[in-house]
């Protein structure tokens, strides 16, 4: 098939939310790993100027994590990653026992999410995207999941249980449930569609800054919809990202 232009950005799960955290007014370091590449130059360029602690990305002799995304005319998309460096990303020498929140995704290797949430002295979150087979140790100590609806339909049964779960619905907005009963519900804003990709990604960062500030679920879940639906909005991953002002329109 043919497409269309080609736009090379920075992206991946862990340094779209740390930048979309960042964005929002938070503390953000970030842990992971890039190759001694071109690719890995950029995007530890951009954290930097984001304002995000990049002491423990480290440089891997992998290349660094590339992913492909096509997005149609109605802005939604489709993403192959290639891992690279992401599988190399270690936790030796990190200490997660100082940070108010740790929060994870998938891109990078299962046992690393798992020492992360033994680790973590505060609140652990975890966007489950790509989901995976998740252990029930893991999700016991998770104090938040996020998913969405495909994630949700193919996660393993004790999701239901999770101290607290947001199911986002694109379009429909999102839901947030503790031990599986619906303690809020949010309508997404109507936005043109222009790409999906990073939206995800400024929700859970949204949800997990309205859980270290401390305000109410519904505002929190209110806000994170608000933050996927600019993130929809414009294109790109980190350069669609919103900033806190954006968020606070009530």
């Amino acid at each position: 098939m043919l497409g269309g232009d080609v736009v090379v950005g920075s992206g991946g799960k862990g340094a779209n939310q740390a930048v979309a955290a960042a964005r929002l007014g938070l503390q953000v370091g970030l842990v992971g790993a890039v190759g001694v590449d071109a690719y890995g130059d950029q995007l530890v360029a951009a954290l930097t100027g984001e304002g995000v602690d990049v002491a423990a990305v480290r440089r891997s002799d992998s290349p660094t994590g590339v992913a492909l995304i096509v997005v149609d005319d109605a802005g939604e998309n489709t993403i192959v990653v290639a891992p690279g460096a992401n599988a190399d990303v270690s936790l030796d020498g990190v200490d997660l026992r100082a940070p108010d929140a740790v929060l994870c995704q998938l891109e990078i290797p299962l046992a690393v999410v798992e020492r992360a949430a033994g680790d973590t002295a505060g609140l652990f979150c975890l966007n489950a995207s790509p989901m995976a087979d998740l252990p029930p140790s893991l999700l016991d100590r998770c104090d938040l999941v996020v998913v969405n609806q495909s994630e949700y339909d193919a996660a393993p049964a004790g999701l239901g249980s999770c101290d607290l779960l947001a199911l986002t619905l694109g379009a429909d907005g999102a839901v947030l449930l503790r031990h599986g009963r619906e303690v809020a519900r949010s309508a997404s804003p109507r936005v043109r569609e222009v790409d999906a990709t990073g939206a995800g990604d400024a929700f859970a960062a949204a949800l997990v800054h309205g859980l270290v500030t401390g305000v109410p679920d519904e505002v929190a879940l209110r806000r994170a919809c608000r933050a996927g639906a600019v993130a929809v909005s414009r294109p790109g991953a980190q350069s669609s990202l919103p900033r806190i002002e954006e968020l606070q329109h009530e």
